[in-house]
This record gives structure tokens, sequence and C-alpha cells, in this order.
């Protein structure tokens, strides 16, 4: 493994009359002809979103900067926005974002040109990738657990029940907008909750799409008293909650990538793995089974957001804050080279609350000769860009 420091020109691609950021490092913020990037806006960056709160959604528009507003939601945080997203069946015209109406959450499909909306009857947490399906978790609860990731409103209808026969995962439909509960809480209690000494309250903090959609991965964790500490365990299923799978026991486990339909790019322990370390480290998984390999052996000690180019070849990779100055790297892994390069360090401004930290979730573009991420090191929320065109990928890995 070799790191190298190579700093590469960055530039905003955001205007700089309020807050913008995209949101999380797994989703594409990109049409698809790259014409327009989507963003949230809002007019404070340093509290926990609460009930009212409105953001906006809009584009900016790739050659000329300028921002669109296209409408706003209430359902919506800083980690991960509103899940705003291109519409896969529609990635040029048509967004999905989540909202509230009539004081529960709902997706919603809207048509950029028109200003059209089509509703789902339930707030959507990932988009299989030929835009048939959506999956759907309690928001609501999540933000008891964990508020930059929740939704201020409503309040959780199964806040006493610590594993619900009503609650879990939902497959959405979304051309019909209508949801079915696929996997309850209680069904993955029953699966994995014998990890835990006493019956605890559990809660879906992620939730993904394989690929090729056919199955998901969630990371399922216990809710412990405040203050005290969580764990997870990654479980997966077919798309209809069938086939369930442990795939790692509750334990570290925390940011992931889907690389194909049966491997994941994972920051965990490792624990069922022959070549764990005994402490965590991304780790390549392979669905339902308990085979795998050290990503870097040694060297991602340190959580961090992974997302790969499209062609898998390279992998973004930040971290969080330095402690001590505040600053945070951003660089990029060579899986061919196995090699990382340093390409930025960034200073993120000091919070109210955890929740409310700017994680910079670098993206790829859809090409691949660009990345973009969120930062705060001018001083406010903004969207940046770093070009990665081919002359600097053949030159960014030599020593």
């Amino acid at each position: 493994m070799i790191k190298l420091d190579k700093s590469l020109a960055v530039r905003r691609i955001s205007p700089a009359d309020g807050h913008y950021f995209f949101g999380y490092y797994d989703l594409q913020p990109f049409s698809q002809n790259e014409q327009y990037y989507l963003t949230h806006k809002t007019d404070f960056y340093n509290r926990l979103q609460k009930r009212g709160d409105v953001c906006e959604l809009g584009l900016i528009h790739a050659k000329t900067g300028k921002y669109e507003k296209l409408t706003t939601t209430k359902a919506w945080n800083f980690q991960q926005g509103a899940m705003l997203q291109w519409n896969p069946t529609a990635p040029d015209s048509e967004i999905i974002y989540n909202d509230l109406t009539d004081g529960e959450v709902v997706g919603v499909i809207m048509d950029i040109n028109t200003g059209q909306k089509r509703y789902l009857d339930r707030g959507v947490a990932n988009v299989s990738p030929n835009g048939k399906f959506a999956l759907g978790i309690n928001m609501s609860r999540l933000y008891d657990f964990r508020p930059g990731y929740g939704y201020a409103e409503p309040a959780d209808l199964f806040f006493y029940k610590n594993h619900s026969t009503e609650d879990g995962v939902f497959l959405i439909d979304m051309e019909t907008g209508r949801s079915k509960l696929v996997l309850s809480m209680e069904e993955i209690w029953k699966f994995s909750g014998s990890f835990f000494k006493e019956d605890e309250k559990m809660i879906i903090n992620h939730i993904t799409f394989n690929t090729d959609g056919s199955r998901f991965l969630a990371l399922v964790r216990n809710f412990p008293p405040r203050g005290g500490k969580h764990d997870t365990a990654v479980i997966t299923a077919n798309a209809d909650g069938s086939d369930m799978y442990l795939l790692s026991d509750y334990g570290v486990q925390s940011h992931y990538y889907w690389l194909n339909a049966k491997q994941i790019a994972i920051y965990s322990d490792g624990k069922e793995l022959s070549c764990s370390r005994g402490w965590a480290n991304n780790y390549i998984l392979t669905d339902q089974t308990h085979e795998g390999y050290i990503m870097a052996d040694g060297y991602f000690v340190f959580d961090n957001h992974m997302s790969f180019s499209s062609d898998r070849k390279y992998m973004l990779a930040d971290s969080y804050p330095n402690p001590e100055n505040r600053m945070q790297p951003l660089g990029i892994y060579s899986v061919e080279k196995n090699t990382f390069v340093q390409i930025g360090n960034f200073y993120s401004m000091p919070n109210s609350t955890t929740d409310v930290r700017c994680d910079l979730h670098p993206r790829w573009n859809r090409s691949g000769d660009m990345i973009t991420f969120d930062s705060t090191h001018e001083g406010f929320r903004g969207i940046y860009a770093i070009d990665f065109p081919e002359n600097i990928r053949e030159t960014l890995f030599e020593s």
C-alpha cells in the first residue's frame, strides 16, 4: 500500500447566497446528460432541523452555475437531505424526493420541466437501479436515534415498541405508488436479536438495493438508552424480504458501497472472515457467504465514506475531521495499483451537535471525470468540484 499526497485544483459550483449541499455519498446528483446538478438549499447550517423547517430543492446548471429552485420539502436532514435523486426511468427530467403531506412522510416524483408531481404512499430510502421499486423505512424512528439521518416529524408510531410486527422494510411500487411491508422489525429481531442479553429497541439506519435490484442490504442497529453504545448487524435479503442472510453479526459495521450484485465494500470489523485483523478496516464481503478480503490491508483503519467510479477502478474516500485542526482529508484509491493519493484537506467548521456536521461525502459524476463533495471550508455549506480527466488519472498515481 502506497500513500501519496498530490493536491488537485478545487472550485465551488454552488452560489454563495445560502447554504447548499447535496447529501449522501451513494446517490447521484448529476442528470444523465450531466447538464444539471441537484442540490438542497437552507438558510441555516449549525443546528438540527426541527418541525416546520423548510428546505429548498433545486438544480445547478452545469454550464452557467445558475441555481434554479424547483420546490421545497419539510422531510429532510443535513446528512441525507430529502433523499433527492434522479428518477432512473427519466434521469434528465424527473426527480425523486421525500416530503410531508397531511403530516405523513411521502415520496414524490416530480417533472422538472412541468412541475407536475405524483406521490408514493411512503417516503423512499433507496430506489432500485431500474426505477421500478423503492425501499422505505421508518424515518421518524431514525430521527429519535440519529436526528441527522431522520425526519423531525411525524412522531414514531412505534416509539414504545422494541421491534414491531407492523414496522420494518417496505417495498414501494414506483408505478402504482403503493407500498407493502416485506420484512418486519419483529422478523429481523427473531433472526438476529439473540446477540443481545436483553430485549432492546431496534432500528434500520441505512438500506440500499444491490446493483441489479435483486437484493438489499440493511444496517440494523440496537437503540440503547441515550448516551449508550450501539452495535450494528449487516442483513441482506431478496427484494421481497425473503432469503434473509446475516452477512456480519452485531459489532462495528458502518459505511458501505455495492461493487456489483454480490460484493460489498464496507468499513467493518470483518469478524466472520478468516482474514480479519480484529479491528475495523475496509473489507470486501460477498453476499450470502462469509468470504471476503481486506482492501488495502492496514490502511483504511478510520471510518470513511467510500464511492467507486463506474468502472470500479478508483475509489473516493474521505474521513472525519482531525480533532486538533478540524481538517478533513479527501483521497482516491487506485484498485489496480493499490495506491491511495490524498488530493485535498478541507477545514470543517465546528458544529453545535454531531449530526449537523458537514461530511465531504465525495461522489463521482456519471462519466467518471469529475468529483464533487460538500464542505464548509469557506465558512458556509457549499458544493465543490475537482476535475479528474484521463490525463490526471494517468499521472496522479505516479510516485
